[in-house]
């Protein structure tokens, strides 16, 4: 396979179809869609963006292909959330550019830290997250599904090797 664009802009209104597409696709093959997800999910405007936060799409060969969305919690600190990966387009490394995108962000913006939260059963997802620099700590949080915590240090030296991006972002696989 030759070289293939992913390009990751800035969620748009108009992404809103496929930010609730793309989650609600993974939610539902594992778990169960809870009211705080749909909360989010059909007006991520209003409770990621407007609160401070932001969301970021993945497009590959032109198309919709994922999405990460960094939810503001306090001063310092952002949760990470709301990442999927079209299955047609899984294993091409999207999940992975879209979350170092993310942390880069986060980073620009002053934080020290990144939290999510997830469920073991999410083997390539937590596997991903260690990769990135992410640790588990005692769990707390919004959704029942969730069995694990995990934070990111971004003064640590694994936070400090995510590659930095241009705004605009254009990555070649």
């Amino acid at each position: 396979m030759g070289n293939s664009i992913i390009e990751i802009v800035k969620y748009k209104p108009e992404h809103q179809p496929w930010f609730e597409k793309f989650n609600r696709d993974w939610i539902e093959k594992f778990f169960w869609m809870e009211p705080l997800d749909v909360e989010i999910l059909q007006h991520p405007d209003k409770n990621i963006i407007q609160k401070g936060g932001d969301i970021f799409m993945a497009i590959y060969q032109k198309e919709m292909a994922g999405t990460v969305a960094l939810k503001f919690v306090e001063a310092g600190v952002y949760e990470f959330t709301k990442m999927a990966v079209d299955e047609k387009f899984q294993g091409k490394k999207i999940g992975e550019m879209l979350a170092q995108v993310a942390i880069q962000h986060a980073k620009h913006h002053k934080a020290k830290k990144i939290i999510l939260y997830s469920n073991t059963k999410l083997n390539a997802a937590i596997g991903l997250y260690c990769k990135l620099g992410f640790v588990e700590i005692p769990l707390d949080g919004p959704y029942k599904r969730s069995d694990i915590k995990m934070e990111l240090n971004l003064s640590s030296k694994k936070a400090a090797k995510i590659k930095s991006f241009k705004r605009g972002v254009i990555g070649l696989i």
